[in-house]
């Protein structure tokens, strides 16, 4: 059975497919949302091996796994491969694999001859319940995480949950931190669903995955929709994300972005409570639920709170070099959601404070 949910945007909408066993009939949507363009699929390597036969007669641009990939430098070498290829403004990319081919690809489709159009085919859980939707693209840079990158919405997403079955299971784990996130800031019923049927999802359960992606695109795409550009609302998007950001590139990204993502959550929750904008207990909550699902919830000794505090100045959503963040009012909302901003400025000294607790 195939769920389709639909996104909405300035330029018209599109489908978020949901169906079992899809990656085996991938062509189909490459003909509906491509039709008569030249495709071409960009992945990283060893996604690359998992491409179904159904697409073989389709060239395929190939990446060294990871976020050291996600840079300036790679999508040079992609555009450039491009252009040998042959692939002209009648093109289409095919985006194949996790989050940083997502936000790799999607730039590369959003720049390349000024825009080709893009058809996600997320494989990782982070990748289909966030990455892919909404488009978000980007590379990092040496200051950060995604501070060069352009709004570029996908054609079409085609999700597959029989494809999370063989993930291994640390980067499926991992993926479940921005489940978590989703709906610690929207969805107050998903987030009693996630821990009453975590062995479920652990397991993994099919009918539970299954129920766990939609839930989560459902959630995703109701914020993108109400604004596109993250103008406003969507900024509720990074909750956890300032800390995680600070936490992968201080890493050098030797730790994951789901399990920065797992830490952050539970400090910038412990912010909002000290700030007196959250329901006391709300981090011990969250952090429970995080180690439900196996994922960190303090940060690593050897990542100094200075060092954090650089890396966080440079973020996205500061503004006149203050250091702001999108932070959980109670479980299922968040700070803004009865009028003001979205995001909230962060008093330097109280950061520093809790980047410094033992650890």
């Amino acid at each position: 059975m195939v769920t389709t949910l639909s996104v909405r945007h300035t330029g018209g909408e599109y489908p978020v497919y949901i169906e079992r066993g899809s990656h085996r009939s991938l062509m189909k949507f490459v003909t509906r949302h491509c039709g008569d363009r030249v495709p071409i699929i960009i992945a990283d390597e060893t996604v690359a091996r998992l491409i179904p036969q159904d697409l073989s007669g389709i060239p395929r641009l190939t990446f060294p796994p990871g976020e050291a990939s996600k840079t300036r430098l790679q999508w040079e070498r992609v555009t450039d491969a491009m252009l040998d290829h042959g692939i002209g403004r009648d093109g289409a990319v095919i985006a194949f694999g996790g989050g940083v081919t997502g936000d790799l690809a999607g730039f590369v489709a959003s720049t390349y001859h000024r825009g080709l159009p893009v058809l996600q085919v997320p494989t990782s859980l982070l990748a289909m319940i966030d990455a892919s939707i909404g488009g978000k693209t980007a590379v990092d840079t040496p200051a950060g995480k995604n501070l060069v990158g352009t709004f570029h919405q996908p054609v079409a997403v085609v999700i597959d949950p029989m494809v999370l079955e063989s993930l291994p299971a640390k980067e499926f784990r991992t993926g479940l931190s921005e489940a978590i996130k989703h709906a610690l800031i929207a969805d107050a019923e998903l987030f009693a669903w996630l821990g009453t049927h975590a062995s479920d999802i652990l397991s993994p359960d099919p009918a539970h995955l299954e129920e766990l992606v939609r839930r989560c695109v459902a959630v995703k795409a109701a914020v993108v929709e109400e604004d596109e550009r993250e103008a406003g609302r969507r900024a509720v998007l990074n909750a956890g994300h300032t800390v995680a950001h600070a936490i992968e590139a201080q890493s050098e990204y030797a730790i994951s972005h789901g399990e920065a993502v797992a830490i952050g959550l539970v400090l910038e929750c412990r912010i909002a409570e000290r700030m007196g904008l959250c329901e006391t207990g709300t981090a011990t909550r969250v952090a429970v639920l995080l180690e439900q699902f196996q994922l960190p919830v303090t940060i690593p000794p050897a990542l100094t709170a200075d060092a954090l505090l650089a890396r966080m100045k440079l973020d996205k959503k500061n503004r006149g070099g203050v250091i702001r963040c999108a932070l959980v009012a109670g479980i299922g909302t968040m700070v803004g959601a009865g009028g003001g901003g979205w995001t909230q400025e962060v008093d330097l000294s109280l950061m520093r404070e809790l980047l410094s607790l033992p650890r």
